[in-house]
């Protein structure tokens, strides 16, 4: 039986076509119809699932198939539109619409590239640059952009300076408050998984649209730090240094979104106290669930960022800790029931540590001490208590002080091992 996509006129669009141009991978194939209606579709047995405009899934193969549209600008925001999927609309015209020279490409059944608006030029020059002036209609497209210049840095493009200054525009227009805080925090995760995360934000805090969507994060630019620790001096380098580290530590959206947030509350320090900023750990705290509230971020993400903005300190000092502080900041940190957890707070305290200006290959011994300890103190177990016939508390304080014993050896030893002084 022959695909119903046969009796339609279809062309490849998008991203699948400019990452076609790139050899690279695309995760997700779309498609425009031109020339059909949505009872044509529904005929076919297309399922539609578009409620704005009309898309739809191909029944077998579940990839989307969406009419040829034009919009129009009805209101504020990125649903603001309305939409117009009438038959006679071109392949032109649905492109017109789109954001990007290098996303407003299709391909055709038989291979051939339709680039109505040059944006094999722009791929070929690595440059992002806007389609047309209706670029400015859509506030979304500011982070979309800036996602962009993320995934992509390391082809080497770069954003027109036409785009920057449209996106400038947007920023400074107060259409991004009409951005849904899932929607905002959809395109930052997004980028926090990308090769290069720090550029979203870097971008995004060019174009002024840092301002709008996380004011802490913009603010950290021009906050100096004491150029002892901090040879880089400003907190909001600092923290896409931090970044650049996580990146190359782990993987994980929840590392890397940590590290972002470590510092927030240094925003907030006054200025007779800078370059110092005394008590900036718990400051950010507020800061952080804030943001987490606003823009839904889920609670894995955020209990990271906590942890490691109230405790990072203490892991850098971890050495003039007494032993029964460094129990306790075991326990705050939950490490018995929540290890991986753990293993992810100390990525992000040696990303913080390496985020520095000539710090990047320097060893981060606090990490491995308090790992391996850690792991020593996990092995101390109720058993041998519950044997001696000790119940309830009295097992939990003996727990408690072996591993205040345990621990004070090792700290002592550790520090005669590699010849350190407290």
């Amino acid at each position: 039986m022959a695909d119903i996509t046969q009796q339609l006129n279809t062309f490849l669009v998008g991203g699948a076509v400019r990452d076609a141009l790139l050899n690279r991978a695309a995760v997700d194939k779309d498609y425009v119809v031109v020339g059909a209606s949505v009872e044509e579709m529904l005929r076919l047995g297309f399922l539609q699932v578009g409620k704005d405009f009309p898309v739809f899934l191909h029944p077998k193969s579940k990839q989307e198939y969406a009419l040829a549209r034009t919009e129009k600008k009805a209101g504020q925001g990125y649903t603001g539109f309305n939409c117009n999927a009438s038959p006679d609309v071109t392949l032109e015209e649905d492109l017109l619409r789109r954001d990007l020279t290098i996303n407003a490409m299709a391909m055709d059944e038989h291979g051939k590239i339709i680039d109505p608006y040059n944006g094999q030029v722009d791929l070929k020059n690595r440059v992002l640059r806007h389609v047309s002036q209706a670029f400015i209609e859509d506030p979304l497209r500011v982070l979309r952009v800036a996602r962009f210049a993320a995934r992509y840095h390391e082809y080497g493009f770069v954003i027109a300076p036409e785009t920057l200054a449209l996106m400038t525009q947007l920023s400074e227009s107060g259409e991004l408050l009409s951005l849904s805080g899932e929607r905002i925090w959809q395109e930052m995760e997004r980028s926090l998984g990308e090769k290069n995360p720090e550029v979203f934000f870097q971008v995004l805090y060019q174009c002024q649209a840092l301002k709008s969507i996380w004011p802490d994060l913009h603010n950290l630019w021009g906050i100096p730090n004491p150029e002892k620790w901090h040879p880089e001096i400003c907190s909001g380098i600092h923290t896409m240094m931090v970044l650049k580290q996580a990146v190359l530590l782990s993987d994980k959206t929840t590392i890397r979104f940590a590290s972002v947030c470590h510092d927030l509350g240094k925003s907030l320090t006054e200025d007779v106290k800078l370059p110092s900023h005394p008590g900036h750990e718990t400051a950010g705290l507020p800061l952080i669930e804030t943001l987490c509230s606003r823009l839904r971020v889920p609670s894995a993400h955020k209990n990271l960022a906590l942890k490691v903005c109230q405790f990072h300190l203490h892991l850098h000092k971890v050495f003039e800790l007494k032993p029964s502080t460094i129990l306790k900041l075991l326990d705050q940190l939950d490490v018995w029931r929540k290890p991986d957890e753990f293993t992810d707070f100390l990525l992000c305290c040696q990303a913080d540590f390496t985020g520095r200006l000539g710090f990047e290959s320097r060893e981060y011994r606090q990490k491995d001490f308090l790992f391996s300890a850690y792991t020593l103190l996990n092995k101390i177990t109720a058993k041998p208590f519950v044997e001696q016939g000790l119940k309830g508390f009295a097992i939990k304080e003996a727990i408690a002080q072996q591993r205040l014993h345990t621990l004070t050896l090792f700290k002592t030893s550790y520090i005669e091992e590699h010849n350190m002084n407290e």
